[in-house]
């Protein structure tokens, strides 16, 4: 089975409008909902200086937000992005990013280890050698999301 594309565009129309027709939910599918969606977008575009980044998502370690600008931090360094934190948590795969903070959103594949602190707070430590805290509001989020994800590997 394939995946046709129809696509029409005219001044006809008030308003966009995706349909979706299919035997079953695929992961073909799935992936077009996904897109629509934006869950699913790979990258995202950071400026650095005068020049703008395409910034793939699987090589962003963390966002944090500074003053009045989000940085997606890399290995290459930081890039200032136009989301903002509770935006991008709604188009960030939920499986692959955590919010860490207030200011704070992990890639969880790019984190190396945790490290406890005395007032109740964890250290992430990052595979590049960053890391960043964890407030003691998302400490058991993150034990449940950790969880979770080793049941499934």
């Amino acid at each position: 089975m394939g995946l046709r594309l129809v696509l029409k565009i005219g001044s006809e129309f008030k308003e966009a409008l995706v349909t979706i027709e299919a035997p079953d939910l695929n992961d073909d599918v799935q992936g077009v909902i996904n897109v629509v969606r934006e869950k699913d977008r790979p990258f995202l575009v950071g400026r650095k200086g005068e020049m703008q980044h395409i910034l793939n998502l699987a090589d962003i370690h963390f966002f944090h937000s500074e003053k009045d600008y989000v940085a997606a931090v890399t290995e290459e360094g930081s890039f200032v992005i136009k989301e903002k934190l509770y935006e991008l948590e709604d188009i960030l795969p939920s499986n692959k990013f955590i919010r860490l903070s207030k200011s704070a959103i992990a890639n969880l594949y790019e984190m190396s280890h945790f490290e406890a602190s005395f007032n109740g707070t964890l250290c992430v430590h990052f595979k590049s050698g960053k890391k960043e805290y964890v407030s003691r509001t998302y400490v058991p989020l993150i034990k449940e999301t950790l969880k979770m994800n080793r049941r499934k590997s």
